[in-house]
């Protein structure tokens, strides 16, 4: 984007200098046109001279037609004034316009960074659950393993128990027999 910015703005440059080539041009062309024009009202100036007892008349003609193509001539460069101050207002609004789209872009940029930003702590934060999870449910695993554990254990002992108490009461048994023998 950057580069088709600068290739642009390169681009009005160039329209502004061939612009003002233009303008030179025209300037140089009217200047060129004036010592003609001077040498013509010289010479007019010489032959109503010659000729004014002749036509008296002629004079105010010439000189009201000379009056309007000085005036042409003038509106003709104010018109170019006016079509440069055109071509400048443009100028400057594409720059305004150039702008506010590097300002949206801007704004745009930091959206996606901020949406970013948000998914990477969504990320941490259920990954931090699911680590959360894990350890409970170990936790949880391996408490039923200790309570497997010491129930297999009290099993254990309480069959010891009994197998001791069936030997206590079989030894009794016998004692009891051995002595009713022995009478």
């Amino acid at each position: 984007m950057l580069l088709l910015l600068f290739v642009f703005l390169l681009l009005l440059l160039l329209l502004l200098l061939l612009l003002l080539l233009l303008l030179a041009c025209a300037a140089l062309r009217l200047a060129s046109a004036n010592p003609a024009k001077d040498q013509q009202q010289q010479q007019q100036q010489q032959q109503q001279q010659k000729s004014s007892y002749l036509l008296p008349i002629a004079t105010p003609a010439a000189s009201s037609s000379e009056r309007m193509q000085q005036q042409q001539q003038q509106q003709q460069m104010q018109q170019q004034q006016q079509q440069i101050q055109q071509q400048q207002q443009q100028m400057q609004q594409q720059q305004q316009q150039m702008q506010q789209q590097q300002m949206q872009q801007q704004q745009m940029q930091q959206q996606q960074m901020q949406q970013q930003q948000q998914m990477q702590q969504q990320q941490q934060m259920q990954q931090q659950q699911q680590m959360q999870q894990q350890q409970q449910m170990q936790q949880q695993q391996m408490q039923q393993q200790q309570q497997m554990q010491q129930q297999q254990q009290m099993q254990q002992q309480q069959q010891m128990q009994q197998q001791q108490q069936q030997m206590q009461q079989q030894q009794q048994q016998m004692q009891q027999q051995q002595h009713e023998t022995c009478f």
